[in-house]
């Protein structure tokens, strides 16, 4: 396994994975000082694919992915994986679709087990009401996330 850590907007990103596909996406505050000089090939594609998210030329990622889980949790993430761009879904809804809504509060855990940060769209998944809720990167990296993806912007009057 390779890892890296590169500069994003909402801190240091770990990427881990080798020729079978990227494992882990992270998120954290750790030192700057952990930035990668160099870029591991099997790498190379994830880091840049990001790089083009962060700047909005990417709004959907194609890449090579070998997440690590239950059958169960890899069902719940394949799932986040249809949830387009710009769009967000309630953790209900995303339960309905998967067949068992008594099985909410396990799909919201595997949801906060999703070891692929950004490019399974966890972000995406809100509450019933509409709020912001649960998130492992923080719910202020979640509001970024969904603000950077929303199809309207504002528009300041001054």
């Amino acid at each position: 396994m390779e890892t890296v850590y590169i500069n994003s907007p909402l801190g240091i990103t770990k990427i881990i994975g080798d020729e079978h596909g990227v494992s882990v996406i992270s998120v954290s505050d750790i030192d700057s000082n952990e930035i990668s000089k160099t870029i591991p090939d099997v790498l190379q594609e994830a880091v840049l694919q990001l790089q083009e998210y962060f700047e909005g030329k990417r709004t959907d990622f194609d890449l090579k992915l070998n997440p690590k889980g239950t059958e169960f949790q890899q069902k719940v993430w394949k799932s986040l994986l249809e949830i387009p761009y710009g769009k967000t879904v309630s953790y209900m809804d995303q339960t309905k679709k998967l067949g068992d809504i008594k099985a909410i509060r396990a799909v919201a855990s595997a949801n906060g087990k999703n070891p692929l940060w950004i490019v399974v769209p966890c972000h995406r998944v809100i509450g019933t009401n509409g709020s912001l809720t649960g998130y492992a990167g923080g719910l202020s990296r979640k509001k970024w996330l969904l603000e950077h993806e929303s199809p309207s912007l504002q528009q300041s009057l001054f």
